[in-house]
């Protein structure tokens, strides 16, 4: 791997002894970093969260966690507002399907009744009728 690396470099070459180095032009590398981006909060999706799917106060609680978040972000505490923010994820993702499935199983309960598969749900008289 030196090998390569030798190989790519161009040749060294030495400076002629009338030449001083104050007299080469000079050049400046500058490098910039990019600052690093600030983490999502969630503060929307835990607002309809806390509107539409308040399972246990899940959304409030996932609201609470995503306004920590912003009030991190906005100090500068970037590692602060990247947990609380990943906190309000997580208890967002819990919400959304807890609700699915309480959605899934009142739609089929619904369907069964309509469909007459569920009907008053006491079991037939035994006996003559």
């Amino acid at each position: 791997r030196a090998r390569e690396m030798q190989q790519q470099l161009p040749p060294y070459e030495v400076l002629p002894a009338d030449v001083s180095m104050e007299e080469l032009p000079r050049s400046t590398t500058v490098l910039v970093e990019e600052p690093p981006r600030p983490p999502r909060d969630h503060l929307v999706w835990s607002l309809f969260t806390t509107l539409y799917g308040n399972f246990c106060c899940l959304g409030l609680l996932a609201f609470v966690f995503s306004v920590k978040s912003r009030d991190r972000k906005v100090l500068g505490d970037y590692s602060g507002a990247l947990s609380y923010g990943s906190t309000a994820k997580c208890l967002n993702i819990t919400a959304l399907v807890i609700n699915i499935v309480i959605v899934v199983i009142v739609v089929t309960v619904v369907a069964l009744v309509v469909s007459g598969v569920i009907r008053n749900m006491q079991p037939p008289p035994y006996g003559p009728t």
